[in-house]
């Protein structure tokens, strides 16, 4: 076997990689859906769309990218998040040479969501750390939240609906799978994006982005109804993002880690805002 080469995936490639993942991807995702997913982008310069492996002209592997330049501690950061990484089983041996093409990039912090257990271990290797994985399952019980509100409109908070929650609201409002609401008080808002998912057979609210975990305590009760009204009958959000497990509350364990590699930033840094984890219905 000769050896693949190895380029970045373009504009006008791109069609290609996202043919080969429809073939060989476990997603039930048309190419069209693959190209406007992976077309996500949130950076002012884009460099590629990952990167994929060819042989004697056929695609036979690929890793995807998305960019975004994100304000984190009052500094712009790059990132670059990892997805969709598929390699045919006769190429494996070069997985590694196609995934540090894109860790080789220089002022990039990289993240991947989604690993499968054979890309979590290959991505420790090349220096990756883990998120924690576990997740808090919540019950979503009747209880009044006295006090808070939950808002589907941001419109209705006034003035406090402006600056970088704007911003988060407005740059993720384009996903159909996305729910957003606001959880609080005038003046004191967290904003939550969930997906409408099931957990053993019963509609559930899977958590993706709690920006004040404090506020999101403070406020359960009245979460925990606004989603029982609406048939989930429970919560799901990963215990890294609330600063304590509530009372009530069980821990799931045992899912593939998801993955960062920084040499500056920390695992409080990082969310899954801007990247596959909205970008893509996975």
């Amino acid at each position: 076997m000769a050896k693949p080469t190895i380029e970045a995936i373009s504009k006008e490639n791109l069609q290609e990689f996202a043919d080969f993942l429809v073939q060989h991807m476990s997603y039930q995702r048309s190419s069209e859906a693959w190209i406007e997913g992976l077309s996500a982008n949130w950076a002012a310069e884009r460099p590629n769309f990952g990167y994929m492996l060819r042989d004697e002209g056929r695609v036979v592997g690929g890793i995807g990218a998305i960019y975004a330049d994100r304000l984190i501690r009052g500094r712009t950061e790059r990132f670059c998040n990892i997805t969709s990484w598929c390699v045919l089983d006769d190429y494996r041996k070069f997985s590694m040479q196609l995934a540090m093409r894109l860790v080789a990039q220089e002022g990039i912090h990289l993240t991947d969501f989604s690993p499968t257990k054979v890309v979590a271990g290959a991505l420790q290797f090349l220096k990756f750390q883990p998120l924690d994985e576990a997740v808090i399952v919540l019950p979503n019980l009747p209880i009044p939240g006295f006090g808070w509100r939950v808002e589907t409109d941001p419109g209705r908070i006034g003035q406090d609906f402006s600056g970088d929650l704007a911003k988060k609201w407005l740059d993720h409002a384009g996903f159909p799978w996305l729910n957003q609401i606001l959880l609080g008080r005038p003046g004191h808002w967290c904003h939550l994006i969930y997906k409408r998912r099931s957990f053993k057979g019963l509609p559930c609210a899977s958590i993706l982005h709690v920006s004040d975990g404090g506020l999101f305590l403070q406020g359960l009760a009245a979460l925990q109804s606004h989603f029982l009204l609406r048939g989930m009958v429970s919560t799901h959000v990963e215990r890294r993002m609330l600063p304590a497990v509530p009372r009530i509350a069980k821990i799931r364990t045992g899912f593939n880690t998801k993955q960062f590699k920084s040499d500056t930033l920390t695992s409080d840094d990082i969310d899954y805002l801007y990247s596959e984890s909205v970008a893509l219905d996975l």
